[in-house]
């Protein structure tokens, strides 16, 4: 190790060599001080070592020479650590300002959030293409389907799920009787609770609710287990191994709820309407028979297509923001949770809100 020096060549510039290093610091100042400050160029091709503090030394020294940078005469590799040193060293300072306004922040956090819902609109769509494609692979060779994984997610989604969505059903449809009941009994109009409880559920609450239960409960599986999937790094030896995680992870999800989600929307409008005959029979005295050959002659099927060509589009929404917010886990336990909380939140809003557009939809076509 070689201690730094400095001296003035015969034609005026002035040499260093040395260890320019943070060992040496000491000395270096001291070496410093005493250089003159008329010269007009540096030359700085023999100093043997150079770190961070030695580039940051040898900053001051050409500062306090008050010479140009291009004037500085080094090697490629001690050139290039003195620029990065001189550009951490002259970044302007933050400004110190007083507290933000609360209209200003509220209007970053506004803005904040519009990015966000674009951006994940964005992905969404992006991950929507991309099982298209792969969905268009597998019906072309129709082996890769896994259709194994197929029918354990079509029982764990819909099988599993069917008491809940029926109690729930039942429930929902009782109260939406009795509260018809009440408001339609000042009018002498008890009758038309069949009406009221048929429509709503035929067109809208059977699928409905039947989507927002899947969405809490099947989104936030999908999440959940593809995330920690993720986290264990499962996923990237499914690729390791040559096989596509669309297919093996996401095709059968997305096949089962497509299956699923219409086929618990008719038992959830089915047992609404067996909650509202409940009510029906034990509130307003009405007999099964009469509610039954009233929901006959008032309903019309095209009344249970409009609510059921909406299921498939509601599966398609959980499943894919289920298995998109899985593949974003960032591989840590509070990832996966935080992923599982978005993925629940954005599919029943996604829901709702395609539900509102397809029902003003159908009462402006008329249907």
């Amino acid at each position: 190790m070689a201690d730094p020096r400095l001296h003035i060549t015969a034609d005026g510039r002035l040499r260093l060599d040395g260890d320019w290093t943070l060992d040496r610091a000491i000395t270096l100042l001291a070496t410093i001080e005493r250089a003159p400050s008329g010269v007009a160029e540096i030359e700085a091709k023999a100093i043997t070592r150079l770190d961070a503090a030695g580039a940051l030394l040898l900053r001051k020294l050409i500062d306090r020479c008050r010479i140009a940078d291009d004037a500085v005469i080094l090697r490629p590799e001690h050139a290039d650590l003195l620029a990065a040193v001189t550009a951490a060293e002259r970044r302007p300072e933050s400004v110190v300002t007083g507290p933000e306004s609360p209209w200003r922040a509220l209007l970053a956090r506004v803005g904040l959030a519009e990015v966000t819902l674009v951006e994940q609109l964005r992905a969404l769509l992006g991950f929507f293409g991309h099982s298209l494609v792969s969905l268009a692979h597998v019906l072309r060779r129709p082996s890769r389907l896994r259709l194994t994984a197929t029918v354990h997610h079509m029982e764990q989604t819909g099988l599993d799920a069917v008491p809940l969505v029926a109690l729930l059903s039942f429930l929902v449809g009782a109260v939406i009787a009795f509260l018809g009941a009440t408001v339609l009994r000042d009018y002498g109009a008890d009758v038309f609770v069949v009406e009221l409880v048929g429509f709503s559920f035929l067109r809208e609450f059977g699928v409905l609710l039947t989507a927002i239960l899947l969405a809490g409960r099947t989104a936030s599986a999908f999440t959940a287990q593809i995330g920690t999937m993720k986290s264990r790094e499962e996923i990237d030896a499914i690729r390791t191994l040559g096989l596509d995680p669309m297919e093996l992870l996401v095709l059968p999800r997305l096949l089962a709820l497509l299956v699923m989600l219409p086929l618990l929307s008719v038992i959830a409008a089915m047992a609404g309407m067996l909650g509202g005959m409940a009510v029906a029979v034990l509130d307003i005295g009405m007999t099964p028979d009469l509610f039954i050959n009233r929901l006959y002659e008032t309903l019309q099927l095209r009344h249970y297509l409009v609510g059921l060509s909406k299921a498939p589009i509601f599966a398609m929404v959980i499943a894919l923001v289920g298995c998109l917010e899985g593949f974003k886990v960032a591989g840590t336990a509070q990832s996966v949770g935080e992923r599982t909380t978005s993925a629940v939140v954005q599919s029943i809003s996604l829901v709702i809100v395609i539900d509102a557009l397809a029902a003003v939809f159908f009462m402006e076509m008329g249907w």
